[in-house]
């Protein structure tokens, strides 16, 4: 029997991957209510668009795929580096420092409970 699953993803927000994957490692595995309860409960920048994501793979398996939100559970999650915004910060005697504004893009992917 095949394992339905249902994806939501992320892409271009202004956060670091190494940061973002923090988040992620704390709701990897767990079902959809209570990573949603941990995500409510960190504080840290990741973990608003991680909850919006999840709710967006919540309402994709529930309406394009018909399982059970109840039984849902956050099967796989990860943060890919995106493009670096490059910028640049003037320095002393007329050097010039780059700076970058890193990216992500945010895959989750929820599945039914076997």
């Amino acid at each position: 029997m095949d394992k339905k699953e249902a994806k939501a993803y992320l892409r271009y927000v202004r956060i670091a991957p190494r940061k973002v994957q923090i988040v992620c490692d704390l709701i990897r595995g767990k079902d959809a209510g209570s990573a949603m309860a941990v995500l409510m409960q960190t504080p840290k920048a990741a973990s608003e668009p991680l909850q919006k994501l999840l709710k967006s793979a919540v309402a994709n398996a529930e309406n394009n795929f018909g399982m059970d939100p109840a039984k849902l559970v956050v099967s796989e999650v990860y943060a890919t580096p995106g493009p670096i915004l490059k910028r640049m910060m003037p320095r002393a005697q007329g050097r010039a420092y780059r700076i970058n504004k890193r990216t992500s893009h945010v895959t989750l992917t929820v599945a039914e409970k076997a």
